[in-house]
C-alpha cells in the first residue's frame, strides 16, 4: 500500500517566525530540542516572499537584515529532515520594498488617481500584475530547487482587500476583457459593475490557488502543494475575496490563520470555525491551526507570553471543532521564556488521544445555515450587523443551551435531510432558488425550519423578490415597510425607536394576581411552549428590526410587536399602543412532521447584540420543541458555559465538552482557568449499550453510567478547560 501524503499524516506543527536579525542568533540545538519536546511532526519555516533568509538570486529578493551570505532557511530545513519532520516553506509575498515598486512600478496596486497603495513603508501588489503570474512562480521553483519543501503557505497571498479597488492597467484590462465594462469607480452595491467586480475578484483568487498548485506540483511533485493561507473569520475571507466553497475543494490541508478569539465571539469561535470549514471542506482534511504562544490580544504584545490559560481554553475550542495544534513563536529567541512551557501538555495529550480527535464524523442536532454570498450581497458593507449577529446570535443560543449544532454552507443544505433534525436560517437574506427549494425539500422530508428576518427576501445577487423565497412554506408573506433598525443604537438619538416590545400571546394575567383572586382577568389561553420560561411576563423587550408581515390563516402568531415609547424622562415611559397586530413569532405545522418557526423579529441578531437572554430563551426552546425534546445531548448543571460537540466513530460516541467562561474579557489576557461542574450528560444512543465505564481522557478518569430508556446518564465533576469523554458500545 502506497505511503499517505504527508498533508494526511501530519497533525502537530511548531512554527518558530523568523524576523530579520536572527540570522545573528538563531540556536538550532535548542529548538531541535523543542520540536521534540512538543511532539511535533512538522515545520513552517520562513523562506521567502518580503523577505527572503536563503541566498536568493533575485537581486530585489530582499535578504534578512543580518543574513549575508547565510542560508538559515536551508539550516533549518536540513535539520528538520534529520529529525524526521515535513517542512512548509512559509512566504509572505503581497507587499515590496521602495527599490522595488521603483523597478516595476506598474506591479502595484493604485487608486482612481494613479497612487499606490501602501502599508507603512511597502507598496502593496497587485493579484493581476506579473508579480503574481510570473516573478512569485519564479521565486517559488528556486526554492524548491534550493531545498525541495514538501509545501508552501503564504500568509497573506489575497492581494488588496475590497475596501480598496485597483485601478493599474492590469486590472481595468483584464476587468474589461471578462465582463465588457470599466471597473467601478467606488463601493456602490446597487452599481451592477460593482457587484460584477466583486464576483470577477473572487475567481481571480481562485485562479490563483490553481496557479500556485500547478508551479509547485509541477516543480516539486504531485504532493508538493500550496495552500496560501485561510482565516477562520468568514467576513474576512470575504473581505479578502477568499470563496470558501471553491478554494477548500481545491486544497488538500488548511492552513488555518486564526491565532485568537475577538473581544465578540469567545473561545467557541475557534470552535465553529472548525466545524465550518470542515462541513465545506470535509471532515477527512487536516486543519492545523496557528495557535501564538505570544500575547495576541487588543494591544498585542509580540514578544511577551500569552497566558497558559488562555492558550488552553482556545486551543481545547479549536480540538472540539477538529482543528490540529500548531504552535507558533515570533523571532528565535525570548527573554519571557514562559511561553514556550504552553504547549508541550497540549501537544502531549494531543498526540495520546489521536485517534479519537481523528477520522470521526459529527453528530448534531442543529444545521445553521449561512453563505458567502449572503454576507456580500446582503449585509453588503454592514454585514457584521445584518447578517453576521444573526449567524453569531443563533450559535451563541445553542451554545448557551448545551445544544449541538453544524455550520452548514446554504448550497449543501440538501444533504442535511436525514443528518440534523432542525435547520436555522439566521437572517439568510440572500437565497438562490436552488437554495430555497433545498430549503423546502429539507422541510417536506419531515425536518423542522426556524427562519428569521429577511430570509429568503433577496435572490443570490441581493436584488429584492416580490415575496419572501419561503413564503408559500411558511405562509408568512412581506409587507410593506418595518419597525426598528439593523445596527446598534446611537443612544442619543435612536434610543426611543429601539425602546420596543415583544407581546406574548396569549397573554397570562391571571398569574399577576394569583389564581384565587376574584378580581383577576380570566387567563387569555395556555401559551406554547415556544414561550416557556416566560410565564412571569406578558412582554419583554425588543429593540431590534421587523419586517412587516402578514400571514396565511393556518399560521398561529405567538408573539406580536410593541412600538417604541419614550425612555426619558422616567414619567413620559409608558406603552402608548400597548398591543398591536404586527407579528413577531409565527409558528405553521404542516402534515408531515414539519415545524416551520418565523422569528419575524430578529431575535437572533439582538441576542448577538444586546445579550437579552430571554432572546436566547425563544431560540433554544423552538429548537427543542421542533426535536420533540429529544436532543442527542442534553447537560444539566453547565451554567450556560459548557458547550458540547459530539462525534461517532466504528463503535464509539466522543463528546467534547468545553468551558466557555471568560475571566478576561480582552482577549489575549486570561490567566486562570475556573472549573465548573458538576455537570450531568445525557447521550441519546438508542438501544446501543456500553461496554464500559466512560473514559474521560483529559482528566485520565473513568466514570460509570447508566442506561435510562434510550439515554445513557453519566457526570462529569468538573470541566476547567475542556473534557473528553469516550463511549465504546458493545459490538453485539
Amino acid at each position: 500500500m502506497a505511503e499517505e501524503p504527508w498533508y494526511r499524516t501530519a497533525t502537530r506543527w511548531g512554527q518558530t517566525n523568523l524576523v530579520e536579525i536572527d540570522p545573528d542568533r538563531y540556536d538550532g540545538a535548542w529548538w531541535r530540542a523543542h520540536w521534540k519536546r512538543t511532539r511535533i511532526q512538522g515545520v513552517i519555516v520562513n523562506a521567502g516572499g518580503i523577505v527572503a533568509y536563503y541566498p536568493s538570486v533575485f537581486p530585489l529578493h530582499h535578504r534578512a537584515h543580518t543574513l549575508g551570505e547565510r542560508d538559515l532557511y536551508g539550516e533549518i530545513v536540513k535539520d528538520a529532515r534529520e529529525a524526521g519532520l515535513k517542512v512548509i516553506a512559509r512566504m509572505d509575498s503581497n507587499r515590496v520594498a521602495e527599490d522595488f515598486y521603483r523597478a516595476h512600478p506598474d506591479w502595484i496596486c493604485v487608486d482612481a488617481t494613479g497612487k499606490p497603495y501602501r502599508q507603512a513603508d511597502k507598496y502593496v501588489t497587485c493579484i493581476n500584475s506579473p508579480y503574481y503570474w510570473e516573478y512569485l512562480p519564479q521565486v517559488m521553483r528556486e526554492i524548491i530547487e534550493h531545498s525541495n519543501p514538501d509545501g508552501f503557505a503564504d500568509n497573506s497571498w489575497a492581494g488588496i482587500p475590497r475596501k480598496n479597488i485597483c485601478h493599474c492597467r492590469h486590472c481595468a484590462e483584464q476587468f474589461r476583457a471578462h465582463a465588457g465594462i470599466d471597473l467601478p469607480s467606488a463601493q456602490d452595491w446597487s452599481d451592477e459593475r460593482y457587484r460584477r467586480w466583486v464576483r470577477w475578484n473572487y475567481q481571480r483568487r481562485t485562479d490563483i490557488w490553481e496557479l500556485n498548485n500547478s508551479v509547485t506540483m509541477k516543480a516539486g511533485g504531485k504532493h508538493c502543494r500550496w495552500m496560501g493561507m485561510i482565516s477562520g473569520d468568514v467576513l474576512n475571507n470575504s473581505s479578502r475575496f477568499i470563496d470558501l466553497k471553491a478554494i477548500l475543494a481545491r486544497t488538500e490541508i488548511v492552513m488555518l490563520d486564526h491565532q485568537r478569539r475577538n473581544p465578540v465571539d469567545g473561545f467557541a469561535d475557534n470552535t465553529e470555525a472548525g466545524k465550518r470549514l470542515h462541513e465545506v471542506g470535509g471532515w477527512e482534511k487536516l486543519i492545523p491551526e496557528s495557535m501564538p504562544q505570544y500575547q495576541l490580544g487588543s494591544p498585542a504584545f509580540r514578544l511577551a507570553s500569552m497566558p497558559a490559560a488562555e492558550v488552553r481554553l482556545w486551543s481545547s475550542a479549536g480540538f472540539a471543532g477538529g482543528i490540529q495544534p500548531w504552535w507558533h513563536h515570533i523571532g528565535s529567541l525570548h527573554e519571557d521564556r514562559r511561553q514556550y512551557k504552553s504547549a508541550e501538555p497540549l501537544f502531549s495529550w494531543h498526540e495520546a488521544n489521536e485517534d479519537i480527535l481523528l477520522n470521526r464524523r459529527p453528530l448534531a442536532d442543529v444545521g445553521v445555515v449561512w453563505s458567502q454570498d449572503n454576507h456580500d450581497f446582503h449585509g453588503q458593507d454592514k454585514a457584521n450587523d445584518r447578517t453576521m449577529n444573526p449567524y453569531r446570535g443563533a450559535i451563541r443560543a445553542l451554545d448557551r443551551a448545551g445544544i449541538t449544532y453544524l455550520p452548514i454552507h446554504a448550497e449543501d443544505v440538501a444533504g442535511a435531510i436525514g443528518r440534523v433534525g432542525v435547520l436555522i436560517l439566521p437572517n439568510l437574506g440572500a437565497m438562490s432558488d436552488d437554495q430555497v427549494n433545498a430549503v423546502k425539500a429539507f422541510a417536506q422530508a419531515g425536518g423542522s425550519v426556524i427562519a428569521t428576518s429577511e430570509t429568503s427576501l433577496y435572490d443570490v445577487s441581493g436584488d429584492q423578490r416580490r415575496d419572501f423565497g419561503l413564503a408559500d412554506l411558511f405562509g408568512v408573506h412581506r409587507g410593506s415597510g418595518s419597525r426598528g433598525g439593523q445596527e446598534l443604537a446611537n443612544p442619543d438619538i435612536e434610543v426611543a425607536a429601539r425602546h420596543t416590545y415583544l407581546r406574548l400571546v396569549p397573554e397570562l394575567r391571571a398569574a399577576l394576581y394569583g389564581p384565587t383572586d376574584n378580581t383577576a382577568p380570566a387567563a387569555l389561553g395556555i401559551r406554547h411552549p415556544l414561550l416557556s420560561g416566560l410565564e412571569g411576563t406578558d412582554t419583554i423587550p425588543f429593540g431590534g428590526f421587523l419586517p412587516v408581515v402578514s400571514v396565511d390563516d393556518d399560521v398561529a402568531v405567538l408573539a406580536t410587536f410593541v412600538p417604541d415609547f419614550p425612555i426619558y424622562p422616567p414619567e413620559t415611559s409608558w406603552m402608548r399602543q400597548p398591543r398591536s397586530d404586527l407579528p413577531m413569532i409565527t409558528l405553521r405545522e404542516p402534515a408531515g412532521g414539519s415545524k416551520l418557526i418565523w422569528l419575524v423579529g430578529d431575535l437572533d441578531r439582538c441576542f448577538a447584540r444586546d445579550e437579552h437572554p430571554e432572546h436566547a430563551t425563544i431560540i433554544a426552546n423552538a429548537v427543542r420543541w421542533a426535536l420533540a425534546d429529544r436532543q442527542l445531548v442534553s447537560l444539566e448543571g453547565g451554567h450556560g458555559v459548557i458547550s458540547p460537540a459530539l462525534y461517532e466513530q466504528q463503535g464509539r460516541h466522543i463528546l467534547h465538552l468545553n468551558n466557555r467562561l471568560i475571566m478576561a474579557k480582552m482577549p489575549g489576557r486570561q490567566d486562570e482557568l475556573l472549573p465548573v461542574g458538576p455537570i450531568t450528560v445525557r447521550l441519546r444512543i438508542g438501544s446501543r449499550i456500553v461496554s464500559s465505564n466512560i473514559r474521560l481522557t483529559v482528566s485520565g478518569r473513568s466514570v460509570p453510567a447508566i442506561k435510562q430508556g434510550t439515554e445513557l446518564v453519566f457526570e462529569v465533576s468538573a470541566v476547567a478547560d475542556h473534557e473528553v469523554a469516550v463511549m465504546d458500545f458493545d459490538p453485539a
